[in-house]
């Protein structure tokens, strides 16, 4: 068995992540914007670009999307005891929107 080439795999994962986000703005803008941490503009500038641009940025050789759980308060929501499931997805919903609001 072959080892995968990284770029041909960032490059699946950039295409994947692309799609999933210029689905999820367009079901829900609001929504999704919350979810996938962006700005206003960038959007915009995701639920305008063609198929071909998506899959010429995602053949970018740099992982598009960027983790968030590198903040404290984000990971201890996510490992908390899975009993508060509830709980637990209300509590990332106001740190993360907490964040986008800092940040705007």
């Amino acid at each position: 068995m072959h080892a995968a080439d990284p770029a041909k795999e960032i490059a699946d994962l950039n295409l994947t992540y692309m799609l999933l986000a210029q689905k999820l703005l367009r079901q829900d803008r609001a929504a999704a914007m919350l979810r996938l941490g962006v700005s206003a503009e960038m959007a915009d500038l995701l639920t305008r670009m063609s198929l071909g641009d998506v899959v010429k940025l995602a053949t970018s050789n740099f992982v598009l999307c960027a983790f968030r759980l590198d903040e404290l308060p984000i990971a201890r929501t996510v490992m908390q005891d899975p009993r508060e499931r509830a709980l637990q997805q209300a509590h990332l919903s106001i740190v993360l929107a907490g964040q986008a609001a800092a940040a705007a």
